[in-house]
């Protein structure tokens, strides 16, 4: 029997009202590194911006273009939106093994020196910008290989979600999301975040972020319709949501 998910619905998360530095945030914070690990995330980004990295490099050899890659290579450009303190894409950047150049989008950044410094010693540029993520791809003139958003994009209402998606895709060639997958299995394991010791933020938080999360093909009928797109949307784990977008070589 097909299951009948329930209406999306958005409403506040505690996490985004607070300033950096407030104490309950940092915690809420640790929370989120803790759970993005449990989930998956970082491998799941990783392997599939490894993917299309792969694509593009080819891409790249067989139009034998070297135009604007380094003169020691290419290296891969990403942005991260909704980058909080950065350590999600720190994580990915650990697993591609590469150099590159990486951009954290957040308005409110909460990237420390620690964070930064573990990037330089991974061979990585790093920016960080304090933006609206949306305005910020409508904006910048810089191209990406691939842009992410990690327990981003189930804060966006319907129009604002294709505002971004529209924004993106005019600035990437590959897009990575992991988001809430909306389900009574994950609303009910967001209920039990008390027995991980997560702070009272997190737990408010992962409710209200499984209750507005993505199920079906949701974020590919969200994302342009333009030709030359591959869309991937599935279900990953038990609670995770996972939508990519590259654009096809050839």
């Amino acid at each position: 029997m097909r299951v009948v998910p329930f209406p999306r619905i958005l409403e506040p998360e505690w996490l985004d009202e607070l300033p950096a530095t407030d104490s309950g945030a940092a915690r809420s914070r640790a929370d989120l590194r803790r759970l993005n690990a449990l989930l998956g995330h970082p491998r799941l980004v990783a392997r599939a911006i490894e993917d299309q990295l792969e694509l593009q490099g080819r891409h790249r050899q067989s139009q034998n273009r070297p135009e604007g890659r380094p003169p020691d290579g290419w290296l891969p450009r990403l942005a991260d939106l909704g980058a909080g303190d950065g350590r999600l894409l720190l994580s990915v950047a650990r697993r591609l093994r590469r150099p590159g150049f990486a951009t954290l989008v957040d308005l409110h950044p909460a990237v420390d020196g620690a964070t930064l410094q573990d990037f330089r010693s991974l061979g990585w540029n790093v920016s960080v910008v304090a933006a609206d993520a949306t305005e910020f791809l409508e904006r910048t003139p810089l191209a990406f290989d691939a842009v992410v958003a990690n327990l981003f994009l189930h804060h966006l209402a319907r129009s604002a979600l294709e505002r971004l998606l529209a924004a993106a895709a005019s600035r990437t060639t590959g897009f990575v999301a992991c988001e809430p997958r909306r389900s009574q299995a994950a609303l009910h394991g967001s209920r039990l975040l008390w027995a991980l010791n997560c702070h009272p933020i997190t737990r408010h938080d992962a409710v209200a972020s499984v209750r507005a999360g993505f199920v079906g093909r949701e974020l590919s009928g969200a994302w342009p319709r333009r030709e030359g797109w591959r869309l991937e949307e599935r279900e990953a784990g038990l609670f995770s949501h996972v939508f990519v977008a590259g654009v096809a070589p050839r």
